[in-house]
C-alpha cells in the first residue's frame, strides 16, 4: 500500500545570518504578520508568524549563503514512507539537522535540493 501524504502546519526559512534581522523586521514590520510567542531580546528562539494555516518558521543559520525554503509532509505511516523514498531513490538527509528522539520522522531532500520533514504526526 502507498502512503498517504499531506502537507504539514510548518515552513522553516533558513536564512543567512547577515539577512536575518531585516528578514524578521519584513514579516513582523512590514507585512505585520501574527507572531506566535515572541521571542524575548538575547533569546535565540526563532520566531514564527501565521502564514495563511500554516506557521513560518524564520531561523538563523551561521555560514549560509542564502536563504532556504524547508517543508513538512505528513504521513499515515512513516515506515512505508521510507520505504517508498528509499525505492524512488530519493535523497535522505537525516544530518541535516537532529530530530527529537520521539518524533517519528525523517528529513529528505526533493530532486531540487528542497528540504522536506516527513513525519508520522504534525510535528507543530
Amino acid at each position: 500500500m502507498k502512503s498517504i501524504f499531506k502537507p504539514g502546519r510548518n515552513i522553516a526559512m533558513k536564512i543567512p545570518a547577515h539577512e536575518y534581522d531585516q528578514t524578521i523586521a519584513f514579516y513582523r514590520n512590514i507585512l505585520s504578520l501574527q507572531e506566535l510567542t515572541p521571542s524575548p531580546p538575547g533569546n535565540e528562539e526563532a520566531p514564527r508568524f501565521e502564514f495563511g494555516g500554516k506557521v513560518l518558521w524564520l531561523d538563523r543559520v551561521e555560514g549560509l549563503s542564502q536563504a532556504e525554503i524547508w517543508l513538512e509532509m505528513i504521513t499515515d505511516n512513516i515506515d512505508e514512507a521510507a520505504a517508498l523514498f528509499a525505492q524512488q531513490g530519493c535523497i535522505r538527509c537525516d544530518e541535516i539537522e537532529p530530530l527529537p528522539k520521539d518524533l517519528k520522522a525523517f528529513w529528505v531532500a526533493n530532486p531540487s535540493n528542497i528540504i522536506h520533514l516527513i513525519t508520522e504526526t504534525d510535528a507543530t
